[in-house]
């Protein structure tokens, strides 16, 4: 089984409010990829929150999520996810499919297509790539388990992707929305177009 981790500690310092509840059409960033990733066939999704916990909390409440609360946030990205990492439940988990809650555009033919593709290759990673450039969902292998949680924070998990290139799967795809990030009001501004 593939676990799907939806990153949302950050502060969201250059935007200036929580990214998760920026809207997109009728719905919250988080609701959309949520959405996107039940549609996906993803059986489990962990939600993980930092900095805005207590105003993006109640909005998850209806939807098939489980939340785990990264009281490190201020330690960067890493440190939520191995928040989720340490959360997991049993000994089934095949790997994790890493999505940011400030890239909204998720295609869920492309995670079914990444998630198949993770299983055919047995690779270790799988990143998409959309003309040239590595995007967001990533699947990690449950075999780098323990080397993403001994990573030094300071330096994320890059040093675990550049540890292992010869066996990261890359997928070309023309989705754009797989490196469309969403960290500024003027990001926000050019790449959604409103309700």
């Amino acid at each position: 089984m593939i676990t799907a981790v939806i990153l949302s500690g950050g502060e969201s310092s250059r935007m200036g409010e929580p990214k998760a509840l920026l809207r997109v059409e009728k719905q919250t960033f988080i609701e959309r990829i949520i959405a996107a990733l039940l549609q996906a066939r993803m059986r489990e999704i962990i939600v993980v929150l930092g900095r805005h916990a207590e105003e993006i909390g109640p909005a998850l409440r209806k939807v098939p999520v489980r939340v785990v609360v990264n009281e490190d946030y201020q330690k960067g990205q890493l440190s939520s996810l191995q928040a989720a990492i340490r959360s997991l439940r049993g000994d089934d988990c095949d790997g994790i499919l890493v999505h940011l809650v400030d890239h909204p555009f998720v295609n869920p033919d492309l995670v079914e297509e990444m998630v198949q593709r993770f299983y055919d290759s047995k690779s270790l990673i799988v990143v998409p790539t959309c003309k040239g450039r590595r995007g967001h969902p990533v699947i990690f292998s449950s075999r780098l388990f323990p080397e993403l949680l001994a990573a030094p924070l300071e330096i994320g998990a890059k040093q675990v992707v550049h540890a292992h290139r010869a066996e990261t799967l890359e997928i070309e795809t023309s989705e754009p929305g797989v490196v469309i990030d969403i960290d500024t009001p003027g990001d926000y501004k050019e790449y959604v177009k409103g309700d």
